[in-house]
């Protein structure tokens, strides 16, 4: 039975834009990435971060897209035992690696780039490879751990709220359940936090070795390659930072909202947080020139057809 209002169709179908524009960008960055990876027979650190993030990013409005569509067309499915949990645990571990992964991004960028004479600095650029097999590693198992505490919140939720399988829309019944979900958002800022600080300290330590660097060619006319490839990065990470930035208080304002019943305001949190996967891996993909090449030529062949 189909439970669905004219504004709960219309936030399905903005949703569902923006989640399938958002997956087949990310599609297509690791479909390019897999043709390099066996073409090549290998992949650098960074191709590396880039395949698994946009496999996470994927995999993320994926299942965030089916959780929001059955909430919205057919609740009473949530109702049915493990449904709910294995989604909100599957959801948390890709948007969880999602936001580690972007981190070890920011932080190969840091660490391949900016020119400090540190020995420690030093040591990690010459061993940036481990280095990023080792966060991402370590990315995907904090990824699992949150996945499974989500999926134990959220089972023992169920079972002691013994009005959750009546009659009524699956948000009024999570809303009754509230007591129960407030570790979620503890784990949810946890993982903000921890994947927002090395952010910014690689935003930076790039803006001061980027100032070093200008200040000691000052003199010189003649343009410098490590100039370009310091602004370059600076982009990727200013713009990861700004929309992080602007995501964490989306899902601040979510839960707040979430509360008073605000649907306008949820919905418009919603959009956000649905376009951030997509928004910033096209950013990525136009600040790298052989994805951006693929890219342009897909679109030639589409506009040509």
């Amino acid at each position: 039975q189909f439970n669905v209002t004219s504004f709960g169709a219309m936030s399905v179908a903005i949703i569902t834009l923006e989640a399938f524009a958002g997956m087949w960008i990310n599609a297509f960055l690791v479909c390019v990435l897999c043709i390099a990876w066996v073409k090549k027979k290998a992949l650098n650190s960074n191709e590396k971060i880039l395949l698994l993030l946009g496999c996470s990013r994927f995999c993320s409005l994926c299942f965030s897209w089916i959780y929001s569509f059955l909430s919205k067309i057919y609740p009473y499915c949530l109702y049915t035992h493990h449904i709910l949990q294995l989604l909100q645990c599957s959801y948390s571990f890709f948007n969880c690696s999602n936001f580690w992964v972007s981190a070890c991004l920011c932080v190969f960028y840091c660490i391949k780039i900016a020119n400090f004479r540190n020995r420690f600095f030093i040591y990690l650029k010459v061993k940036i490879d481990r280095i990023v097999l080792l966060l991402l590693l370590a990315s995907l198992i904090f990824s699992l751990v949150i996945g499974i505490l989500v999926y134990i919140i959220i089972d023992k939720a169920v079972c002691k709220n013994h009005n959750f399988t009546c009659q009524g829309r699956f948000w009024q019944a999570t809303i009754r359940a509230e007591e129960h979900f407030y570790p979620i958002h503890f784990l949810t800022g946890f993982v903000c936090t921890t994947s927002f600080v090395p952010v910014i300290f690689s935003a930076v330590f790039l803006l001061f070795s980027l100032w070093r660097h200008k200040h000691k060619m000052q003199a010189n006319s003649v343009k410098n390659i490590s100039v370009d490839a310091h602004i370059k990065a600076m982009k990727s990470v200013l713009s990861f930072l700004v929309m992080y930035s602007i995501n964490f208080v989306c899902l601040v304002l979510t839960v707040i909202y979430s509360k008073k019943n605000e649907n306008t305001m949820i919905l418009l949190t919603f959009i956000y947080l649905y376009a951030f996967p997509g928004v910033h891996s096209l950013i990525l993909i136009f600040s790298n020139p052989k994805l951006e090449k693929a890219l342009l030529k897909i679109l030639s062949c589409v506009k040509c057809k």
